[in-house]
């Protein structure tokens, strides 16, 4: 009985110490569950940029929507997927923690990554095999329940996954390897992009179906939903070396009631008899306490900073939904976005290893608010590259009427020139086999024509040819073979005539022009600024949180993103300017105009330690015994650690 009493103690001391020396371990100064949560996150943002990708030619050419349509849409989901990080923050912090709310929210991810998948399958609906559905609002429904899925998931997880990770390092570890975590887990994510981008197009391209082969959407969309299975799995593997840290109750709620009550109180006292407080959260003492207080004061002293930044966002994700793609030669357009995270990959390192120590040793003070200003200002001059580019392309395209104008084509095929009578006052004298073009802003004309087919009112799509053939017959058995090599984009008539024998051909639209290169520039800018505002606010955010709400500061600069996809919304709905270069010249400016204003926020903001202000706060509470009492039991359980960890390695020995 003697030997059975004492063997589950050791078992249990065992148990505890082989699981705190699995929690401790370290590969090259970092903890090991590191890398699990480092792969996590590769195999879950190729999932989402790999959908991302393929979304907006699977709106225009598989449910055939509009271009405005399909932007709209894919901007509302993208601004969901940056609304519900409050979500997930709110149930990770007050109910579920950071660990089960990325397993729980993945699987929830995983099943919205599978029912878009299925949603492409157009043999679903597809009852007479022409390779069209003829049910399309089924696969509508099915999409956009998908799509709700994949934001609540990837939304909800989002800012737990980075808050979870810095949460692996200890205090010595603090300084260097969570700043460079923070680094390697914007290029995991990139990564992840990059070849999500690369390899989901050409699946898109490969022609598939049961009945009637299409381009392969559902091989597109299907290998995201894979990743996103693998994603989950390999989270899940790493669980018994995560150290995880417990909910400290509905902290989202505490910290709305305190503010409410704040507000309620000061509106109570607003006579001059009343004295003025240092804080407006101040007037929340009578009920609340004050290490809450405190807590709530550097998480709004952030959030106010982050009034401003919804406007980089805005330039931002406009790279793919607007990104135009002219004088594509060779490739595929949607491979394009593959230079973002090519240039994000090379970036991080030259600035993380190069750059901004050399800055530092040069004596400048660049910190992580001045890096954000001058990465929203990086933003702006894309745009201005953008802009002088689409004065380029614009040159190619050819004259249509406005809404007020009409505009004829005549094409001439006698062998004498002819006087063509527009108006009573407008003549037009075209010559043999030639082409002009008239533009009126008269209703009537006096020129019978036969009906033709409604002719091309743009460029043609991702970069093809637009041919149209008048033929005239003519007896006999006389023939002629013409050939021609045609220019990407471009339109063209085709022009037979029966008099004489030979063909002519009109340059409708001119061909593109325009080198895909010339988009390069603006690539780099965007993402030379991407680096330094969207990197350092990540570190930022982490940095001066407190430890209890690091979650809600993280979804709090999401929804940053969110609110930058709902302006575009609405200047989508509000209709756009007349010119497309005048468009993004007026988003350059007004980022550079928001660019000054936080620049000047940030000049008056004071960097701050959320640890030692709470250490603070709790020693004029009377906390400071208990607080030494714990840190000494800390102490001595590193202590016992420490012997175990040597008893083991004896033991090996």
């Amino acid at each position: 009985m003697e030997y059975h009493s004492v063997l589950p103690n050791v078992c249990i001391s065992c148990s505890v110490c082989l699981c705190m020396l699995v929690q401790t371990a370290e590969c090259c100064g970092y903890p090991i569950s590191i890398f699990f949560i480092v792969v996590n996150e590769f195999c879950e943002r190729f999932s989402y940029y790999g959908m991302r990708a393929v979304l907006v030619l699977y709106f225009r050419y598989f449910l055939l929507w509009d271009d405005d349509l399909a932007t709209s849409i894919y901007h509302a989901f993208v601004a969901l997927c940056y609304l519900t990080p409050i979500l997930g923050a709110i149930i990770a912090d007050s109910w579920l923690g950071k660990f089960k709310t990325i397993i729980y929210l993945s699987i929830v991810y995983a099943i919205g990554q599978v029912t878009m998948a299925i949603s492409t399958i157009h043999d679903i609906t597809d009852a007479n095999r022409d390779g069209t559905p003829d049910n399309f609002t089924f696969h509508i429904a099915l999409s956009m329940l998908g799509l709700i899925l994949i934001a609540l998931g990837t939304g909800g997880i989002k800012p737990c996954v980075a808050a979870f990770g810095g949460d692996q390092f200890q205090e010595h570890q603090v300084r260097r390897q969570l700043n460079t975590f923070f680094s390697v887990f914007y290029l995991c994510i990139n990564a992840g992009s990059l070849l999500s981008t690369l390899i989901t197009p050409v699946l898109r391209a490969q022609e598939c179906g049961i009945h009637t082969q299409q381009q392969c959407y559902p091989l597109a969309f299907g290998v995201p939903a894979v990743l996103m299975v693998i994603s989950l799995v390999v989270f899940i593997a790493g669980s018994g070396m995560y150290v995880k840290t417990d909910p400290e109750g509905n902290i989202m709620w505490s910290v709305c009631k305190c503010i409410g009550f704040a507000i309620k109180n000061r509106f109570r006292h607003r006579s001059s008899s009343y004295p003025k407080r240092e804080h407006w959260m101040d007037w929340a003492n009578e009920k609340y306490d004050k290490l809450l207080i405190a807590q709530i004061k550097m998480v709004l002293k952030v959030l106010f900073l982050y009034i401003p930044l919804p406007m980089f966002w805005t330039l931002f994700d406009q790279k793919v939904s607007i990104c135009h793609f002219s004088g594509l030669l060779g490739g595929l357009p949607d491979q394009m976005q593959t230079v973002n995270p090519i240039l994000i990959l090379t970036l991080v390192p030259i600035m993380d290893r190069l750059i901004f120590p050399l800055i530092q040793k040069c004596g400048l003070n660049f910190s992580p608010l001045k890096r954000m200003t001058v990465g929203m200002l990086f933003a702006a001059m894309a745009f201005v590259s953008a802009a002088l580019v689409q004065i380029e392309i614009d040159k190619t395209l050819p004259n249509f009427p406005s809404s007020s104008e009409s505009q004829l084509k005549v094409v001439n095929t006698y062998s004498t020139t002819l006087n063509v009578t527009i108006s009573p006052n407008e003549h037009l004298l075209i010559e043999s086999f030639g082409v002009q073009l008239h533009t009126s802003k008269h209703t009537y004309s006096t020129i019978s024509c036969m009906p033709v087919k409604e002719d091309v009112k743009s460029k043609p799509r991702e970069g093809k040819n637009a041919i149209r053939r008048d033929f005239v017959l003519r007896h006999g058995e006389q023939w002629c073979e013409f050939s021609r090599k045609f220019g990407f984009g471009a339109s063209y008539t085709f022009l037979i005539p029966s008099t004489v024998f030979s063909d002519d051909v009109f340059e409708d639209m001119k061909p593109n022009s325009v080198h895909m290169a010339l988009q390069i520039p603006q690539y780099f800018l965007i993402t030379t600024g991407e680096v330094m505002f969207s990197v350092t606010g990540l570190q930022f955010s982490y940095s001066q949180a407190p430890k209890n709400m690091k979650s809600v500061l993280q979804a709090g600069w999401l929804c940053t993103n969110a609110v930058g996809n709902i302006i575009v919304l609405i200047v989508a709905e509000l209709g756009k300017l007349p010119k497309q270069w005048a468009e993004y010249l007026l988003f350059a400016s007004l980022l550079v105009a928001v660019s000054i204003i936080f620049s000047i926020m940030a000049y008056f903001y004071t960097y701050i330690d959320p640890a030692e202000i709470e250490a603070q706060v709790r020693k004029e509470q009377g906390l400071e015994p208990e607080e030494m009492e714990k840190e000494t039991l800390e102490m001595e359980e590193k202590d016992e650690d420490q012997k175990n960890e040597q008893g083991v390695k004896q033991t090996k020995i």
